[in-house]
């Protein structure tokens, strides 16, 4: 692949943040607003959407709890941003499986928080913005290993539409 493009690749994904729990909405947002609020989240990964039925069928598959008087809050959001990513790389089942462990190992907040750091760390490792994805966090578990190798799936999956875009874009120059 031309240097252009491997460069193009890595600035696509310099400053891509998921929120962190502390920084998701939490005054309550109702359907539309959560769904617009998470797509713009993920906007950046340039293939993963989330709609209002996906939302729906989450909620009601018990992969999300039912929203506060058609709200959703940070608990909500949090949730909804790992699955619209994992389900990318895992049935819902099974994400539904590594929630259940997570919330007996790990709160909302640590389980979410140490996601973000994950994604993060696999796509710039992933997108060649550095060497080596390094250890995030200072335990253990097969939960997290389980959850590092589902990021890494989708990383690849985001880092294969990347490409495509971007030789895409050179051809029509």
């Amino acid at each position: 692949m031309d240097n252009e493009i491997r460069l193009a690749l890595a600035d696509s994904m310099r400053d891509f943040r998921l929120p962190r729990y502390h920084e998701l909405p939490d005054v309550g947002l109702y359907l539309e607003q959560t769904v617009k609020y998470i797509n713009q989240c993920l906007k950046q990964l340039g293939c993963i959407e989330i709609t209002g039925s996906m939302v729906r069928n989450y909620v009601k598959q018990g992969l999300v709890v039912n929203p506060v008087q058609k709200q959703y809050y940070a608990d909500h959001i949090g949730y909804l941003i790992c699955v619209a990513i994992l389900k990318h790389a895992a049935p819902l089942e099974q994400i539904n499986k590594l929630f259940f462990r997570q919330k007996t190992v790990y709160t909302n907040q640590v389980a979410y928080d140490y996601f973000c750091m994950e994604m993060e760390n696999v796509l710039y490792c992933r997108f060649g913005l550095k060497e080596t994805a390094e250890d995030v966090g200072v335990t253990s578990s097969i939960e997290k290993e389980m959850l590092r190798s589902a990021i890494t799936a989708v990383s690849h999956m985001i880092y294969f539409n990347a490409c495509f875009r971007q030789l895409y874009e050179k051809s029509e120059r």
